[in-house]
C-alpha cells in the first residue's frame, strides 16, 4: 500500500501556515523584546500602552524567548 502524494494546494497551504506561525511566534516577539528594551526608560505613555499591548497580543512568542533572554543590569564596579 502506497502513501498518495501531497497536492501543491496542501504544500502551499502548510507552507503558508508554517510562515504565520513562525512570524508570530519568533519574528514579531524578537522584534518586540529589543524595541522594549531600547526604548524602556524614554517611551511615552501611548507608546507604552501600545507596547504592552503588543506583548499581550504576542505573549505565545515572549514565552518561547523569556528563558534565553538576560536582560538584567550588568553589577557596577565597585573599585573604581
Amino acid at each position: 500500500m502506497t502513501m498518495p502524494a501531497l497536492s501543491n494546494d496542501f504544500l502551499l497551504a502548510a507552507g503558508v501556515y508554517a510562515g504565520i506561525a513562525g512570524v508570530y511566534l519568533l519574528v514579531v516577539p524578537l522584534a518586540l523584546i529589543f524595541y522594549a528594551r531600547q526604548r524602556w526608560y524614554i517611551a511615552g505613555s501611548i507608546e507604552r500602552t501600545l507596547l504592552y499591548g503588543l506583548v499581550f497580543a504576542f505573549f505565545p512568542g515572549m514565552l518561547l524567548f523569556s528563558p534565553f533572554l538576560n536582560f538584567r543590569p550588568q553589577p557596577r564596579d565597585l573599585n573604581s
